[in-house]
């Protein structure tokens, strides 16, 4: 997998912002494993095939089950999630989907 764009060199303070905000994450109380999975949610609405590889092998590496990583997309309808799981899968989801005005 390759990325799509190189932000890197079109958004250089962009990117200095994001690895920012990937240290601090790295450091607060939320789990490595529910940082990926909203991570992962995040890459299946943005629909980036680099992403959604990346986060998939993180959450691996974590010890996610495979059902759960699959189901991902239909998270409302499952029973695999915790109710923290789904609060931040919300809150990820209406921070991305901005344009359907969840954060008007």
């Amino acid at each position: 997998m390759e990325p799509r764009i190189d932000f890197t060199r079109l958004s250089p303070e962009g990117y200095q912002a994001m690895l920012g905000l990937e240290h601090y994450l790295s450091t607060s109380t939320v789990e490595k494993k529910l940082l990926h999975l909203v991570k992962l949610r995040v890459s299946q609405i943005n629909g980036c095939a680099f992403c959604l590889d990346m986060h998939w092998k993180d959450l691996k590496v974590e010890g996610e089950t495979d059902q759960r990583m699959y189901s991902l997309d239909a998270w409302r309808e499952t029973s695999y999630y915790t109710d923290r799981e789904r609060a931040a899968l919300a809150w990820a989801e209406a921070v991305t989907n901005i344009s359907d005005g969840a954060c008007a």
